[in-house]
């Protein structure tokens, strides 16, 4: 891999595997055993891939400036889905997941939630003050970040 490493995060079923998201559009999925060759290469964004995090084993989202979040299944190599809805052109806005669901900001100062069965938003909720909402000229300078500290109940 010749470009610029954005994240990385364990497989939970095993710590031999990691995931790679890199500036290059790509997840690169390793077994750490043999780190000379990915075990698969991860095609589908169209820009920088910020965030990777494991829904289960098998199943991984990953988060991209191109402003999708899409899931793929590791086990067998294969995109499942790809999620629309928030805004993420030039920041990292942050990426949580737990089994079920997938939550991100959104540069539209907004929290988007989506079910990995769906591939539109499930729910979304635009955050900020009153004024926020009247300053028409600042509305595009905030935007929200959802960082894991906890998983999602």
């Amino acid at each position: 891999m010749k470009a610029n490493i954005c994240c990385v995060k364990y497989n939970p079923g095993s710590s031999n595997y990691i995931a790679v998201g890199s500036a290059d559009h790509h997840i690169h999925y390793y077994d750490l055993r043999n780190i000379s060759s990915p075990l698969h290469v991860f095609s589908g964004h169209k820009k920088a891939v910020s965030y990777v995090k494991f829904l289960s084993e098998n199943e991984l989202a990953s988060a991209s400036t191109d402003s999708t979040l899409r899931l793929w299944d590791v086990k067998e190599n294969l995109p499942l889905r790809t999620f629309r809805g928030h805004t993420n052109e030039k920041n990292f806005v942050g990426l949580t997941v737990n089994s079920e669901y997938i939550a991100c900001g959104s540069e539209t100062n907004e929290v988007y939630v989506y079910h990995k069965e769906i591939s539109k938003p499930l729910t979304w909720h635009r955050l900020g003050s009153q004024d926020m909402d009247d300053a028409d000229e600042d509305a595009g300078s905030h935007f929200i970040s959802a960082v894991e500290t906890n998983s999602i109940k």
